[in-house]
């Protein structure tokens, strides 16, 4: 039997545990509307996500919005200016969640400018969640989407050719470089070549509801077919109206071995704050195979309910951007190793 003695006793060791797991979030403020986004790229992201929540409109239109002026972007690594696979072809992942966890997703579309605007359309005219490849190309063109050039972009064109010399994939964390201005390069293959980023985007509306979004072109030079994280639900993008939302950057297949995003946002239900449940998230991926972890990088971002953020990285180089009526900055994330 357990006298009052020992139950005393063990009371006063689990008390510090519990202080410091559920203090994490004594604030009773609470910030919105808000919205977060990926790297420092995020920043006009934000902007655009912003006309719409400045306005009281739904979290789920702007971070519609703030995807969609990604994808109209001659960027490296999100859209149709992205890099293409080892065919020479661009391929688009999008996905979108809403505040009652309506989904919709696209994989390894071509042709098509907005897939967050596809996946949108599969969230809200059909029952189903997720459209790849071929058939997501014909239900865009079917509902009204157009069909873009074929044609790469001038840069991703040119570095294309430079990669076929050697054809050598090996995707490097994202070190500065001597080919970007600052720090926060995106990740690069060994020959200095840009390899991957991602647009993920969360947001907290003025009625208090949730909603994200993810847009890619996903790694360059990758298999043709490949489809990473980024508009798979639970991976590179989760929301739960009740808790936070949570998204992801960096190699995907790392992140959908454990099912990040959605462990991220279960941590937030758990009480941590949302850099905690990030790093609880990334300890996953290092504890699996530490050594291999090294050579990577991912960073989880999340946004709670109170509009409390919070991120966490595997390597240094990792930073996001938040926007809100009080703030707008660029954010180094914290990180394991480094």
């Amino acid at each position: 039997m357990l006298n009052r003695r020992k139950f005393l006793h063990l009371s006063a060791l689990s008390f510090p545990v519990f202080s410091i797991k559920n203090s994490l979030h004594n604030d009773d403020t609470q910030t919105k509307p808000i919205v977060v986004s990926t790297w420092d790229s995020g920043k006009p992201v934000n902007t655009e996500a912003w006309k719409t929540l400045a306005a009281k409109g739904r979290a789920v239109d702007a971070v519609e919005a703030g995807a969609r002026y990604m994808e109209g972007t001659l960027n490296c690594c999100v859209g149709l200016g992205g890099y293409p696979d080892r065919d020479g072809i661009v391929t688009l992942d999008a996905c979108i969640m809403d505040e009652h966890a309506n989904c919709g997703s696209v994989g390894a579309i071509e042709r098509i400018k907005h897939p967050v605007s596809v996946a949108r359309k599969i969230m809200e005219s059909t029952p189903h969640v997720m459209l790849v490849g071929e058939g997501a190309q014909k239900f865009a063109l079917e509902n009204g989407f157009e069909l873009a050039s074929k044609d790469l972009s001038a840069d991703a064109r040119k570095e294309y050719d430079q990669w076929l010399i050697k054809s050598n994939y090996h995707p490097e964390i994202n070190i500065e470089n001597k080919k970007q201005n600052g720090p926060y390069a995106p990740n690069f293959f060994d020959d200095g070549s840009p390899n991957h980023d991602t647009m993920g985007l969360v947001a907290l509306d003025s009625s208090g509801n949730m909603s994200g979004a993810v847009t890619t072109s996903g790694m360059a030079f990758k298999i043709h077919g490949r489809v990473g994280d980024s508009p798979i639900i639970g991976a590179g993008l989760f929301v739960d109206n009740e808790v936070g939302a949570a998204t992801s950057s960096g190699v995907g297949e790392e992140v959908m071995r454990i099912c990040g995003t959605h462990v991220v946002v279960e941590m937030m239900r758990q009480g941590y704050s949302p850099e905690i449940a990030c790093r609880k998230a990334i300890e996953r991926i290092i504890k699996r195979d530490r050594e291999k972890a090294k050579t990577l990088q991912v960073g989880f971002l999340a946004l709670n309910k109170k509009g409390i953020y919070g991120a966490y990285a595997i390597q240094k180089g990792f930073v996001f951007s938040v926007k809100s009526n009080t703030e707008e900055r660029i954010i180094p994330s914290k990180y394991f190793f480094g």
